[in-house]
């Protein structure tokens, strides 16, 4: 048998600590390993897989694009991307799209999109306001974005043009905003940070501020979109209209591909300002159309929402058993769990022992982000297994 790992560690950069499993084949809520050993998948590859693993709506529309036309170029019209496109905007408060291939690129374009904005209708201003222990993605200039030193200290020095300021805090981004600032730019949740929570009003506050401002408001909804938190997109939960909004993960179902959204008054990059190779290809576009559909016609959302409110009720059961879980937050299925020490590594190590996967979100914290299709039944699993192992960690 071919030993993975050590393939691995010969051939592969070595950018991230891998969990000890190799996964090769997954259908639903649950994956296999290598040596056939099964588990229940809370993972979901990082919140893509929003209708599990290998769905077959999907698999069908990928099957019967990769026989018809897998890629062109921007440079012609295919069916795929402009009926992907018009069930986005169909579906949302958008009035154009632009498909692309990653939420790192997708958060790119909005940037950039604002910058031109801020040429054109804010005298050449260009500065965009973030937050700490936001994630936008690993470019330099989404370096830069991301409000984490951690991340962006070996990397100096950054792109401009991106202040940092406290989360869930209006006044700190009205104290940081200048004649320079053409946007704010959030994630309605802090997804890749910690799974915070803004407050209920936080997000209406900066919308008024950024009308009040006359610049734009852009939500970050790479992982908050699609059903996750319970609605199809987060900000429908919080009552505002972001200017711009940028998605991906689930968006694919499971394979890569990413866009940014804009309304009609702000949709001002023109011929030659921006394009991709593989931005709208067939093939992708696709297997985003049957999921995005199938996430629509079947309510998926609402799923999310009922399930999520299922596990986190079980989740503060084990918190009322164990005096070592501080808290367990989050909104849909987005939630985390945190420890008053860090025991995270050995709580997913001791899981994928018992046929689990569970993300390990920081050293004091796990995360659930599994597909939105599963059931109560798998939460039961879940908080099964999960109850076992905390049981054996002395308090």
């Amino acid at each position: 048998m071919i030993n993975w790992p050590e393939m691995d560690s010969k051939y592969y950069m070595q950018t991230i600590v891998r969990e000890p499993v190799t996964i090769v084949k997954g259908k639903g809520a649950r994956v296999w390993d290598d040596k056939g050993k099964k588990y229940l998948d809370f993972v979901g590859g990082l919140a893509v897989n929003c209708l599990g693993h290998c769905h077959p709506e999907v698999v069908n529309a990928i099957k019967k694009q990769a026989s018809t036309l897998i890629q062109t170029s921007l440079w012609y019209y295919n069916p795929p991307m402009l009926k992907l496109a018009e069930l986005l905007v169909k579906n949302s408060c958008m009035d154009r799209v632009f498909i692309c291939n990653s939420g790192l690129e997708a958060n790119e374009g909005a940037v950039k999109l604002a910058r031109r904005y801020g040429v054109l209708k804010l005298k050449g201003a260009y500065e965009v306001i973030t937050t700490f222990e936001s994630f936008h993605g690993r470019s330099l200039a989404m370096t830069a974005a991301t409000g984490q030193p951690k991340m962006q200290e070996p990397f100096k020095p950054l792109p401009n043009g991106f202040i940092n300021v406290k989360n869930n805090d209006i006044e700190a981004i009205k104290s940081a905003t200048t004649k320079k600032t053409c946007a704010v730019m959030l994630e309605p949740i802090q997804a890749e940070g910690g799974v915070n929570v803004p407050d209920d009003d936080y997000l209406k506050k900066v919308r008024e501020w950024c009308d009040q401002k006359g610049i734009l408001l852009i939500l970050d909804e790479v992982q908050t979109g699609i059903g996750r938190l319970g609605a199809l997109f987060g900000y429908m939960l919080y009552g505002i209209e972001p200017d711009v909004l940028t998605l991906a993960k689930g968006l694919g179902g499971g394979v890569p591909i990413g866009a940014f959204l804009a309304k009609e008054k702000c949709a001002v990059l023109t011929l030659g300002d921006h394009n991709a190779t593989f931005g709208g290809n067939p093939l992708t576009s696709a297997a985003a159309y049957a999921t995005l559909k199938y996430v629509i016609d079947n309510d998926v959302a609402g799923n999310a929402r009922e399930v999520g409110k299922y596990l986190m009720d079980k989740l503060e059961g084990l918190k009322s058993n164990y005096p070592f879980i501080t808290e367990v937050r989050g909104r849909g299925l987005l939630v985390a769990m945190y420890f008053n020490k860090e025991i995270a590594k050995s709580v997913v190590n001791a899981c994928i022992d018992k046929g689990l996967l569970v993300n390990r979100l920081k050293p004091n914290a796990i995360r659930f982000i599994p597909p939105l299709i599963i059931l109560n039944k798998h939460v039961d699993e879940a908080i099964g297994i999960l109850d076992s192992v905390l049981s054996g960690i002395k308090g």
